[in-house]
């Protein structure tokens, strides 16, 4: 494919991505009203799938500062959504996990993010929609190993 044509699929992709990004961004934000940030919500979404992980994951995962996941992580902790646990062998070590409150918001944001979410997903059909994550699954796989 040649230069001009890449150049006009990226003008595409870019556009696309950042328009859904900031639209559901803004949506979701106001969907979750005071009770959480867009960024928590991620945080505690990591921390679910995960069960329990350290700041310096989190931040690796998000592709941020480790300062700025301290930020989230000590707002979460103050409002009582996470446990900071000390490692028994290596006190320098800090896991985080969620609480039993922290479980139940983060189930109650996900369910704000689906409402967001899901009447945009009620145009695609399932198989389009399969389609769609496997693609993007792909992409995503191939920009972690880089």
């Amino acid at each position: 494919m040649d230069v001009g044509k890449w150049k006009s699929i990226f003008g595409r992709y870019e556009a696309a991505s950042f328009t859904v990004n900031k639209r559901f961004g803004s949506m979701i934000k106001e969907q979750l009203q005071d009770v959480l940030t867009v960024e928590q919500q991620m945080t505690l979404s990591y921390i679910k799938r995960f069960g329990s992980c350290t700041t310096t994951e989190l931040a690796e995962a998000f592709c941020v500062q480790k300062s700025a996941i301290t930020a989230i992580v000590t707002r979460l902790a103050e409002k009582g959504y996470i446990h900071r646990i000390r490692d028994e062998k290596d006190r320098r070590i800090v896991y985080l996990k969620l609480t039993e409150e922290g479980s139940n918001v983060f189930q109650w944001g996900e369910e704000k993010v689906f409402e967001v979410v899901s009447p945009y997903l009620k145009m695609f059909s399932d198989e389009e929609i399969e389609t769609f994550l496997t693609l993007y699954e792909k992409l995503a796989s191939q920009v972690n190993e880089e």
